[in-house]
């Protein structure tokens, strides 16, 4: 570039960047110029460490939170409604064999099985935070709700008059609980579940960032000081001492507390998420399989298996002797007993596996009873298989109850034992984020003061 006036040569201007460079070049070559760019690498180190784990721990804190506070009561909701509509349908294929006499009990528990869900689903839907799966399966739900239960109340009707058409309402009223709203509450359980587990992988992923500059820091601060025990023959230097020790006491923090959250988090999920699976799958698949009972004796054979291995059978028959088989044979292997000998298997106490092996025992008597029910009913005594599925002495309805009630009993149990695991792993983050930062701060001052205190040396 020339200058138009003169013609000579002018000399082209330096960015600030380059200007910038070269001071710091100028400056490495002096030992004060050295400490000064020593201080600053050694202060950013510790404070990026403190503000790495302060975002990391805190990030892991919030998961955790939203594990216990949040995904799994949602998860746990949806588990309810899923329970309420199986349980619903069950009562009403119940009271509907009492041919118009309909106990109040059966009926009391049919309104509260359809309250519950009500209630669920609304407290899901203000809670779903616009999930699209989970948006869909409780708008779908809450739209049928209704539908389902005036078909209930027109067969009813019907089946108080003594009219056969009570029966073809019932059955069309099950068609639409298993065809339409159990596969929705299903993806809505599916969906809740998946969302559960992002937040424990989130909770638990390590910090792998804050603890590379951790090590890193230490490294510097280790290398920093022996730098100045060979440039000055001084053991120690306060002020480098200090942010060691912070430095230090930050990454063992880190690395405890993420240990001891990790495995409480991993444990509420072997020990209280996976057996709150197995337990709900069972009590659905019992609640079904009563219903399937119920509605086989109801429909008295009208409907039947078009093809297949059991073409020309009674569905509602074959539907329950394929949930028995999902639940277990009852044979005496209990350990291979499908859901409920899953359940057995992730019960980690006597209070747990206690009402598994109840359950266990009572759908084994379930099986027998319901064998003497099929065989009078085979046989056309209708009344008296009647009186084996609902009546007061050794029919299946009591074997129902009692597995029903044991699996809710294990389902609570294992519900508070996911609350304790899951809260000793929040606990075990509480204050480190803050902790971190304050820390780190009160770190990067030391390394500062240290460096600082070899600078008043050359003044």
């Amino acid at each position: 570039m020339t200058d138009p006036h003169s013609g000579s040569a002018v000399p082209r201007r330096r960015t600030a960047f380059a200007e910038g460079a070269e001071h710091l070049r100028a400056a490495a070559t002096t030992e004060p110029g050295r400490l000064r760019i020593l201080g600053a690498v050694l202060a950013l180190l510790v404070i990026a460490f403190g503000a790495v784990t302060a975002w990391q721990t805190s990030g892991r804190a919030a998961a955790a939170e939203d594990v216990i506070e949040r995904s799994q009561p949602l998860t746990a909701d949806a588990a309810a409604i899923y329970v309420s509509l199986a349980d619903a349908n069950t009562a009403a294929a119940s009271g509907f064999l009492a041919e118009g006499q309909e106990p109040a009990a059966v009926r009391e528990r049919y309104e509260d099985d359809i309250a519950t869900a009500a209630r669920k689903l609304t407290t899901a839907a203000a809670n779903s935070k616009g999930s699209g799966t989970a948006s869909d399966g409780i708008a779908k739900l809450n739209a049928l709700l209704p539908e389902y239960a005036e078909r209930i109340e027109t067969a009813r009707t019907y089946n108080r008059q003594g009219l056969p058409l009570g029966g073809a309402y019932l059955r069309n009223a099950n068609d639409l609980m298993q065809t339409e709203m159990l596969p929705a509450a299903k993806e809505l359980y599916d969906a809740e579940k998946a969302r559960l587990g992002a937040d424990y992988d989130a909770a638990k992923s390590y910090p792998w960032a804050a603890t590379a500059l951790g090590l890193l820091a230490l490294a510097a601060l280790v290398w920093a000081q022996r730098r100045n025990y060979r440039r000055t023959n001084r053991v120690f230097n306060p002020g480098l001492v200090t942010a060691t020790g912070t430095a230090a006491a930050v990454l063992l923090w880190l690395l405890a507390g993420h240990t001891v959250a990790f495995a409480a988090l991993a444990d509420s999920y072997d020990n209280g998420v996976r057996s709150l699976n197995v337990l709900n799958d069972a009590r659905i698949s019992t609640l079904q399989a009563r219903s399937n009972e119920n509605l086989t004796l109801v429909a008295r054979g009208a409907v039947t298996v078009p093809d297949g291995p059991n073409a020309g059978q009674d569905k509602y028959d074959v539907d329950y002797r394929a949930l028995m088989r999902k639940l277990g044979d009852g044979g005496t292997d209990r350990a291979g007993m499908g859901t409920l000998g899953a359940a057995l298997h992730h019960a980690d106490d006597d209070e747990g596996r206690v009402p598994v092996e109840k359950a266990m025992g009572a759908v084994e008597e379930w099986q027998k009873r319901h064998k003497a029910a099929r065989d009078a009913d085979m046989q056309g005594d209708y009344e008296k298989a009647r009186d084996r599925v609902i009546g007061d002495d050794e029919a299946t309805g009591e074997s129902f109850d009692r597995a029903d009630q044991a699996l809710e009993q294990a389902v609570a149990h294992e519900q508070r034992d996911f609350r304790r695991a899951a809260e000793d792993g929040r606990g075990a983050m509480t204050g480190l984020p803050v902790g971190a930062a304050v820390v780190a701060v009160l770190g990067a001052t030391g390394a500062v003061l240290g460096i600082g205190r070899r600078l008043s040396e050359y003044r």
